[in-house]
Order: structure tokens, then C-alpha cells, then sequence
């Protein structure tokens, strides 16, 4: 392993790595009931950290003093904030689950209309469709006849008046 030479990729990898981490840390708080620190800097110098309970808690735990006074009302508030904290980590999971299945619908959508200069979408083999691209084909369709109603009406509308202006000009 070696360190990754081009900057925007380590700052890419860094923000990935430093995500997969916090779930790690958050995992083994919330499954173990372990005390967990973590701190890490950027390549930029910007400074992230997790911890649980808190991380006066697990340092002082960790240089082996005795806990603040105060420890009760504030486990009360570390408690309450680690709760939001897993709330919002369960709703960027579900975010994050929800793009990876678009992206792979997406994948799919397009390895089958692959090869098709036109993008005609309408060829791809409903066979190989599950339910929910059959709904998106069905919406698509649907996009199509009104998009065609709407030229057919225009045009038609086009054509009524200027046969209408036609007859007036051969009074």
C-alpha cells in the first residue's frame, strides 16, 4: 500500500474512508456498548470525529480520570444527541441504499437500450424488465401519447386556422 499521489483523488478517498469509519465506530457503540473515540484530519487540515458517549468521556476514561462532576445530566444530553445521531445516520443510510438502487436500475436501463443510436427505450425486451421498470416504462409511454395528443392539437389547431383565414382571404 502506498499513499495516493493525485490530490482530488485522496481528498475523494478521505471523505469515503472517513464515512465508512464513523458507520464503523457508530456500529460498534451502539452493537458492543463500547466507549469509542475517534479522531482524524484531513489532507486539507479540517478536523472530523465520533464519539460515544462523548469525547471528554472516552478521553478521560482513556488518560484513566475520573469523570466530570456533572456526568449525569450530561450522559442525559450525549444520550439524547447520540439518539439523533443514529436517527440521522439510519435516514443517510436509507438515502444512500435508495441512490445505489437507482444507479444499478439506471445500469440496467441502459445496458439495454446500449447499441440503440436513436435511445429508443421502447425496444428494450419487457421480459428482462422487473416491476419497477415496467412502471417507468408505462410512465414513459404515457409521457410519449401526451406529448403526441398535444402536437396533434397544435397542429391541428394550426391547420383549422389558417384554412379559417384562407376562406376569409377569398371573400
Amino acid at each position: 500500500m502506498k499513499p495516493i499521489e493525485n490530490e482530488t483523488s485522496r481528498l475523494i478517498t478521505f471523505s469515503k474512508r472517513k464515512s465508512s469509519i464513523n458507520k464503523k465506530a457508530s456500529e460498534l457503540a451502539t452493537l458492543c456498548g463500547a466507549e469509542v473515540g475517534f479522531v482524524a484530519f484531513s489532507p486539507s487540515g479540517n478536523p472530523f470525529s465520533f464519539a460515544h458517549p462523548s469525547i471528554d468521556a472516552v478521553t478521560n476514561r482513556f488518560l484513566n480520570r475520573s469523570p466530570p462532576p456533572n456526568s449525569r445530566s450530561r450522559a442525559l444530553v450525549e444520550s439524547y444527541h447520540q439518539a439523533k445521531l443514529n436517527e440521522l445516520n439510519q435516514q443517510h443510510d436509507e438515502l444512500y441504499n435508495q441512490i445505489k438502487a437507482q444507479k444499478a436500475q439506471s445500469k440496467v436501463l441502459e445496458r439495454l437500450t446500449k447499441g440503440k443510436s436513436d435511445g429508443a427505450w421502447w425496444e428494450a425486451p419487457i421480459e428482462e424488465l422487473n416491476r419497477e421498470e415496467l412502471y417507468q416504462m408505462k410512465e414513459r409511454w404515457e409521457d410519449l401519447q401526451r406529448s403526441l395528443r398535444r402536437s396533434i392539437n397544435q397542429k391541428t389547431q394550426g391547420e383549422a386556422s389558417g384554412s379559417f383565414q384562407g376562406q376569409n382571404s377569398e371573400k
